[in-house]
């Protein structure tokens, strides 16, 4: 019976992930197309392997997290609580930033990892094919590095003890700011962009570049590792924008 429940979790979280991953995907398509019209003009061949990718992803994520969820409701495994006062009060954002730091590490490393080479060629070269990326590429990996992404999280919990509302909030965070670092335009207002926020956070503008370079900015939430390791090489532009939605780019 252990072996067919935690089937039935894995089956169910990857449900979870892979119908997050439509909905808020295709959220900000739906905003990419009322905001930009004709942004993604010409990539439906495209954004239809984003999608092939990011749902192979789901079931890789799925099943360590749907083996988590197993092991905390059958034998209380991790260190997930939800006991509210289990914990000071002021544990709650402490934890949910540790998990987006420590996350941020995790991502930074191996991101630039799947840069090397040979690795990118392998596996890395999946998520670069988007050209340009668009809100549907958010998952669109190799498997190889699917499992990078998947494992992070889940070993974390083990770990780290967090409230489950703080560990939605976490996998929210992820959720959106992966999405929207790849739409193509910038959702936040340029004061917080180019401001002193922005010095230190990450969004489409600072991603734009690493999409457009093939190096650098590396991160996922914050430029700190970027700015550490000399990796981080700024802002990108969003100068295509005009012309991908003007009717004359329709022509090209």
């Amino acid at each position: 019976m252990t072996g067919w429940a935690i089937l039935l979790s894995a089956l169910a979280m990857t449900a979870i992930v892979g119908v997050r991953y439509l909905v808020t995907s295709g959220a900000f398509a739906f905003a990419t197309k009322w905001k930009h019209p004709g942004l993604y003009r010409g990539l439906e061949p495209q954004m239809k392997r984003e999608i092939g990718w990011s749902l192979a992803s789901a079931a890789i994520y799925g099943v360590p997290a749907g083996i988590v969820a197993w092991g905390w409701q059958a034998h209380g495994w991790t260190r997930i609580y939800t006991d509210v006062h289990a914990y000071p009060l002021w544990y709650l954002p402490v934890s949910l930033l540790a998990y987006l730091l420590l996350h941020d590490s995790w991502f930074y490393w191996t991101h630039r990892w799947m840069h090397r080479p040979v690795l990118f060629r392998a596996a890395h070269a999946v998520h670069h094919a988007s050209r340009p990326p668009t809100a549907w590429a958010a998952m669109s990996f190799h498997p190889l590095e699917a499992v990078t992404g998947a494992i992070v999280i889940p070993a974390l919990v083990f770990v780290i003890p967090i409230h489950v509302a703080m560990l939605g909030l976490v996998l929210a965070i992820m959720t959106v700011m992966g999405v929207g670092n790849h739409m193509g335009w910038e959702m936040f207002p340029r004061a917080l962009v180019h401001g002193p926020a922005g010095r230190w956070l990450i969004t489409a503008t600072h991603h734009q570049a690493h999409h457009a370079a093939y190096r650098g900015n590396y991160g996922l939430y914050f430029r700190f590792w970027d700015k550490a390791c000399g990796t981080d090489i700024g802002l990108g532009t969003f100068a295509d924008v005009a012309d991908r939605r003007s009717p004359a780019a329709a022509d090209r």
